[in-house]
């Protein structure tokens, strides 16, 4: 959702940065009406070159450091995607995949992003879930396409 209010809304990779607030807001009022905090600090976390290999929100400002140092509030930082992001939705205006319609019914949001890069496997992913876990390992992009 974040990266898709991002692109919907041009802040892309080739424009100026903009305030992280104003994007979170747009997430918020838009795609995600459960509160700002978990919407920034996942786009804190996509911005972390020590949590990603392909960083998928570039950031102006304190994102935090690999020291455990908390990032700056948003209405210090600014952000916009990265070009790989751009990636992820190359073509989401094609009707290349579904959407649904978002919590109140007044805009559709897309159920999958296009993906025109393996994100999961080059950025892995570690988490739990009801019983579940998983820890996938980042894989080296020219390997994965290889």
């Amino acid at each position: 959702r974040i990266l898709y209010s991002m692109n919907k809304d041009g802040n892309t990779f080739d424009k100026g940065f903009r305030k992280s607030a104003k994007s979170v807001g747009n997430v918020m009022g838009n795609f995600h009406p459960h509160g700002d905090s978990s919407i920034y600090d996942a786009m804190v976390r996509m911005s972390q070159d020590w949590k990603n290999r392909a960083t998928l929100i570039e950031m102006h400002g304190n994102n935090g450091s690999m020291d455990g140092d908390p990032p700056a509030a948003m209405r210090y930082t600014e952000a916009r995607l990265s070009e790989i992001a751009g990636y992820l939705l190359h073509d989401i205006d094609k009707d290349t995949v579904p959407f649904a319609w978002n919590f109140d019914d007044t805009e559709k949001e897309p159920t999958v992003l296009p993906a025109a890069f393996p994100n999961l496997l080059v950025n892995g992913a570690t988490g739990i879930s009801a019983g579940y876990a998983t820890d996938i390992p980042p894989h080296n992009l020219a390997e994965v396409i290889d």
